[in-house]
C-alpha cells in the first residue's frame, strides 16, 4: 500500500475516491449477477439443442446400417457453404448469435440412388446444424464468462481491498489531523501562558 499524505487534500481525495467505490460497487454487482444468469440460460439452451441433435440422430440411426454399405451413401454429398451469424448484446457484451447454416449438396444420380438417401441428408443436415448452433452458444459462453472473470475480480477488487483500505486511509488521515488540532490549541494555550507570565513579571519590574 502506498504511503499517503496526513493532509487536508488527501483527505479530500480518499473521501472521493470512497463514494466512487460505493457508487460504482453496487453496478458491478448487478453486472456480475446478470452475466452469471445469462451464462446459466445459454448453457441450459446448449444442453436442450444437444439433445434435440441425440434425438434427431436416433431417430434415423436404423439408416447406419445401409450407410455401411458399400457406396450406399455418395461421399461428400453434404457440404456447409455458409454459416449464417449475427450479433447480440449482453450486458455490454457483444457476442454472436447463430441464424442459421447453407448447405451444398454433391451431385449423384437420381436414377441410381436410392430415395432414402435424400431423407437421410435432409437429417444430417438438421443435425449439423445444431451442432453447429451448438458451437456458436458455447463461443457465447466462452465470452460471457471471460467478462465475468473481469467483473468478479473488480467486484473483489472494490469490496476486499479499494474500500477497506480507503476507509482506513480517512481513518488515520482523520486522527492525525484531529491529533495536530489538539496540539495545536495545547500549544497555543501554553504560549499564552508563557506571555502572561512574562507580562506579569515585566509589571513586577516596573513597580
Amino acid at each position: 500500500m502506498a504511503k499517503i499524505k496526513l493532509t487536508k487534500n488527501e483527505l479530500k481525495a480518499q473521501k472521493d475516491a470512497l463514494k466512487m467505490y460505493l457508487r460504482y460497487l453496487p453496478t458491478l454487482t448487478l453486472k456480475k449477477q446478470q452475466l452469471q444468469a445469462e451464462i446459466r440460460i445459454i448453457e441450459a439452451k446448449a444442453r436442450a439443442v444437444t439433445e434435440q441433435k441425440r434425438k434427431l440422430e436416433e431417430g434415423f440411426r436404423s439408416w447406419i446400417a445401409v450407410f455401411s454399405e458399400q457406396d450406399a451413401f455418395p461421399a461428400g454429398i453434404i457440404s456447409v457453404s455458409n454459416i449464417r451469424k449475427g450479433t447480440a448484446n449482453i450486458a455490454g457484451i457483444t457476442i454472436p448469435t447463430y441464424e442459421g447454416a447453407d448447405f451444398t449438396r454433391g451431385d449423384y444420380d437420381l436414377y441410381r440412388t436410392p430415395m432414402w438417401v435424400d431423407i437421410a441428408a435432409d437429417h444430417i443436415e438438421k443435425a449439423i446444424s445444431l451442432q453447429l448452433e451448438v458451437q456458436v452458444l458455447n463461443e457465447q459462453v466462452r465470452l460471457l464468462e471471460k467478462e465475468l472473470t473481469t467483473v468478479s475480480q473488480r467486484v473483489n477488487l472494490f469490496e476486499h481491498v479499494k474500500i477497506p483500505e480507503t476507509e482506513d486511509n480517512i481513518k488515520k488521515i482523520s486522527v492525525y489531523m484531529s491529533d495536530q488540532q489538539v496540539s495545536a490549541v495545547v500549544r497555543s494555550k501554553i504560549s499564552k501562558r508563557k506571555i502572561a507570565g512574562q507580562s506579569a513579571g515585566e509589571e513586577a519590574l516596573q513597580l
